[in-house]
């Protein structure tokens, strides 16, 4: 007899509130676990006597490579042992990286633990998605993908005054009890509210030969790779601002203090612009926002360039929230989208899609943000250039996937 964890019921019984919110929280822990860390930085140098501050990026960089490596596991396993079980084993190793963290005697071991993080918060991002394109496509998955990403973009809006709160009565480590607490809460409303949705004579046996076959199927698909290596650089972009951030509220405008609220502000551009994207994409498809966004985002990353360099890289603070609010509306517009269309011709590895496609966006967000990170100057000029190549690399890229795309019909 199957367990219940493998047995597939018929249809989902969540209402779409409860559906948007609870996959919303899913896929929020790579949000949490990187920008709820910002604000203790500084501490956690002190904590390790860390020769140059600039290390602690490397708290962020070891979760986006375990995510690299985790992405590549939990899309096959979801195909072959259902999108369910895959959530929740992500979310138990998840809370292992977490105990590792908390009790880490050494930098080296704090950074270990958030590998094994990113390995296991790549559960719940790609079986998600897997689970949501079970039954919902096009402008339709579009749609529930952009409420779901204006539900969690409230979590970075958020994370960073969590951060500071938590590290103001308490020590840094105190972060990943929360981590631990929350995600433990998350993974029992998971388990008893959400039904399966891969049905077992829809499941991919288990084979190294077949996982081969399909991983070449899609990564000579050129619009799957398109859309998704524009994401990675899009990601790599938001990256680049996350790790330059603190730095540039703290050297540029003197601001530490109130930083969480002014990157709860620029992030909230992201959450508005989903928002519109899931009641705009229906009328008007997910091709016609996207190059529209992006060709936006070259403009107002453009404008950005000129009054940095105008003001020697330290434009005032006004301009420079409100022409990077612009640049996070349109990248708000774009995740939803680009996802959607790279998983749009998946067929049934919808699991092991997902997980290629991850796994090559955030390879990608790791070597654009990392390189890109290396300008920073105490200017605001490297984040402008970051944000124009990754707009221009884009814009090539979906125009080209789109100019094939109706070449490349058939699902794998």
């Amino acid at each position: 007899m199957n367990s219940p964890l493998n047995q597939t019921t018929k249809k989902m019984q969540l209402g779409p509130f409860e559906f948007i919110s609870l996959f919303a929280l899913l896929t929020s822990l790579v949000a949490l676990s990187i920008d709820t860390m910002l604000p203790a930085f500084p501490a956690i140098a002190a904590s390790y006597a860390l020769g140059d501050s600039k290390d602690t990026q490397l708290v962020i960089s070891a979760l986006i490579l375990g995510m690299v490596f985790g992405e590549l596991v939990f899309g096959p396993l979801s195909d072959t042992k259902g999108r369910k079980f895959a959530i929740l084993l992500g979310m138990g190793i998840f809370c292992i990286g977490c105990i590792v963290s908390m009790t880490a005697q050494s930098f080296e071991w704090l950074l270990i633990g958030r590998v094994i993080q990113g390995v296991g918060v790549s559960g719940p991002k790609i079986a998600s998605r897997a689970l949501i394109r079970d039954q919902y496509t096009g402008a339709s998955m579009a749609r529930i993908m952009s409420f779901i990403m204006m539900f969690f973009i409230l979590v970075p809006m958020l994370a960073p005054a969590l951060g500071q709160l938590i590290i103001t009565f308490a020590t840094w480590q105190t972060i990943f009890a929360f981590f631990l607490l929350m995600t433990v809460s998350i993974g029992i409303w998971f388990s008893i509210r959400q039904n399966e949705t891969l049905s077992e004579e829809n499941r991919i046996p288990f084979s190294l030969k077949a996982i081969a076959k399909a991983s070449k199927s899609i990564l000579f698909k050129p619009t799957i790779m398109a859309y998704a290596v524009t994401a990675g650089i899009l990601f790599g972009a938001l990256l680049l601002y996350i790790g330059m951030a603190q730095s540039i509220f703290q050297d540029i405008y003197n601001i530490v203090d109130l930083f969480p609220l002014y990157f709860a502000i620029l992030a909230s551009g992201v959450g508005v612009s989903s928002f519109l994207n899931g009641k705009l994409v229906m009328k008007y498809g997910m091709y016609r926002l996207s190059i529209s966004a992006l060709l936006a985002l070259g403009c107002f990353s453009s404008l950005l360039l000129l009054v940095s360099i105008l003001s020697a890289g330290k434009p005032p603070l006004f301009w420079f929230m409100s022409i990077s609010f612009l640049c996070f509306c349109c990248i708000g517009i774009l995740f939803g989208n680009l996802t959607a269309m790279a998983m749009e011709t998946l067929g049934k590895a919808a699991g092991l899609g997902a997980s290629i496609i991850a796994s090559s966006s955030s390879l990608v967000s790791v070597i654009f943000s990392v390189i890109a990170g290396r300008f920073y100057n105490q200017t605001t000029i490297p984040l402008a250039i970051g944000f124009i190549c990754a707009a221009i690399i884009g814009c090539y890229l979906v125009y080209s996937a789109e100019k094939s795309k109706l070449k490349h019909a058939t699902p794998i």
